[in-house]
This record gives C-alpha cells, structure tokens and sequence, in this order.
C-alpha cells in the first residue's frame, strides 16, 4: 500500500487521486468518483470533494492509497 503525507489538515479525494499518480487529470479523477470506481475506507464514495485526513485509505482499480499526516 502506497502512502501520502499531507501537510494539511485535509486533502480532497480528487486530489489526492492526482497526487497520488492514481488519475493523471482531474477530469479523470472527476469520471472515476462519478461512476463509483473509488473506494474510501472499504465504500464506494461519489463526492469527488470528499475530505480526506490522516489514515483514510483509498482504493482504485487494486491499488491503495493511504492518507498520512506530516
């Protein structure tokens, strides 16, 4: 599982699958929440603007991603 510090309180999911190098857009970020191919925590999510904070973890296509705190 990959990990990825932020330095805020909170990151946005779409972000996140930016920064993370698990969507190279936004707009393909956007498209993978829309059609319910994000998981957070183990539930698909569909708000793209989900806050996220340290030790949420995030799923797409097999790979996950969790959320650390500087």
């Amino acid at each position: 599982m990959q990990s990825v510090e932020i330095n805020t309180e909170f990151i946005k999911l779409d972000a996140l699958l930016k920064f993370a190098g698990l969507c190279e857009t936004g707009g393909e970020a956007k498209l993978c929440v829309e059609e319910g191919l994000v998981k957070v925590n183990g539930e698909t999510c569909l708000q793209r603007g989900r806050k996220l904070r340290p030790g949420d973890v995030v799923e797409l296509d097999g790979e996950a991603v969790e959320v650390a705190g500087a």
